[in-house]
């Protein structure tokens, strides 16, 4: 019975782990599109920018759930959670740098295009070109932690 406690604990500091590089995943991607992201999605209703949210927070859940089974160590739960912290910074910052580098060889500035929902309501393709270019860089940040 301790173990089921001792690993549900553990279970919820990777939670906390997971949910502070969410968080700064959030901000990366506010400071990357046009406006306040919150308000672009919650008030404006903007689907491109839910598409863009919606896959960089699974993007991120990625490299957070192969972050926790690299940090699978004997070194103990301190560095574990350390390592996940880190490894889950060095994704972000990658998605986030990758993005850059796309919006740059993109023409005009690719967040501003993928928020650019059609008069009908759908995302512009761009929201989803951007959106699997997180998904595929999550995938190859969490095949390099593997």
């Amino acid at each position: 019975m301790t173990e089921i406690f001792e690993s549900t604990g553990q279970a919820l500091l990777y939670g906390v782990v997971g949910l502070a590089v969410m968080a700064v995943g959030f901000i990366a991607l506010d400071l990357v599109t046009p406006g306040k992201l919150f308000h672009v999605v919650w008030t404006d209703r903007n689907r491109g920018a839910a598409v863009l949210l919606g896959s960089q927070s699974i993007a991120v859940g990625l490299v957070i759930m192969e972050a926790i089974r690299a940090s699978e160590s004997e070194e103990g739960l301190g560095y574990g959670l350390l390592s996940t912290l880190l490894y889950g910074l060095a994704g972000v910052l990658v998605m986030t740098l990758v993005g850059i580098v796309i919006g740059h060889l993109t023409p005009g500035q690719m967040g501003a295009v993928a928020l650019d929902d059609s008069s009908d309501g759908r995302p512009h393709p761009a929201a989803w070109v951007q959106a699997g270019m997180y998904l595929g860089t999550a995938l190859m940040v969490g095949a390099a932690l593997s």
